[in-house]
């Protein structure tokens, strides 16, 4: 059984407005990996994906080189990246801002 890994993962660049998210759950939903991704105030998108060690460096290299036909990846920052029991999340999602009243 491949090792299970985890990581958290920030993209710079022309991200937003491009259909960078649903790309890259489309991507996750792919690799069969799980975690979610959402848009930040700085305009950049951040997430965490979760499944097999091979489909993690698959995504992270989607992550920096590929992205959504649109887009324009400056980098892609990853944080925490480690080995995992029990992958933490059912899906990919993409969360979405609450709007305040």
């Amino acid at each position: 059984m491949s090792q299970l890994r985890s990581v958290d993962f920030k993209v710079f660049g022309r991200v937003q407005g491009v259909f960078f998210r649903v790309n890259t759950k489309n991507e996750a939903d792919k690799l069969k990996l799980v975690g979610w991704c959402k848009n930040e105030l700085d305009k950049t998108v951040v997430g965490v994906a979760q499944g097999p060690e091979a489909e993690i460096e698959k995504m992270k290299t989607w992550l920096q080189k590929v992205g959504s036909p649109q887009s324009r990846i400056e980098k892609c920052d990853f944080e925490n990246e480690r080995n995992i029991e029990k992958i933490e999340f059912s899906e990919f999602t993409i969360k979405r801002k609450v709007k305040k009243n």
